[in-house]
């Protein structure tokens, strides 16, 4: 009997200490009076998709309604699979511009540039969405690659919140651990 359990328990232990296998989710510190969220997988997403860790917080005002949301997704990578961030990232943008123009937004983005993202480099772009000329809101996207996972951080505001919550974005992502 003892025999038996030897193989089942050098298995159990080799899962246990298995990076990939005990792979944890990226330790975000929020900052305080930020209502924090897990954002649970889609039940309806392909077993890949269901794999992808989200997290979201959202700065609201006294009355309840939404100034900031940033939000940090966690995305594996197959083994061998080679991530075109530039690509990836001028599809959100897009995606971005397109969604607010159809609300009847206009948006205008920077370029994508070189960027950090904890220990990460990354590359980044923001857009500027207006109406009636009117600056309305901003939103970041930074993108980054890690060998087993792509990372997107997002944080997008009303114009006046967006530029107010700078500092705590900024030590959100210097705190970040990925």
């Amino acid at each position: 009997m003892i025999q038996s359990r030897k193989p089942l328990l050098s298995a159990l232990c080799l899962l246990l200490v298995s990076p990939l296998a005990w792979a944890a989710d990226p330790e975000v510190h929020w900052p305080s009076g930020w209502q924090v969220e897990d954002v649970a997988p889609d039940v309806q997403a392909p077993s890949a998709t269901a794999s992808v860790s989200r997290q979201r917080a959202i700065k609201n005002d006294e009355n309840g309604a939404t100034l900031m949301v940033m939000e940090l997704t966690a995305t594996p990578i197959e083994a061998g699979h080679k991530v075109n961030l530039q690509g990836v990232l001028l599809e959100m943008r897009k995606s971005i511009q397109k969604d607010f123009a159809q609300g009847g937004y206009q948006s205008v983005c920077t370029k994508i540039h070189p960027s950090t993202l904890s220990r990460l480099d990354a590359l980044e772009s923001t857009c500027v969405i207006t109406e009636n000329g009117r600056h309305v809101l901003s939103q970041t996207l930074v993108g980054a690659v890690d060998t087993d996972k792509a990372y997107v951080f997002s944080f997008a505001g009303q114009a006046e919140a967006y530029e107010a919550s700078k500092s705590e974005v900024s030590s959100v992502r210097d705190t970040l651990k990925l």
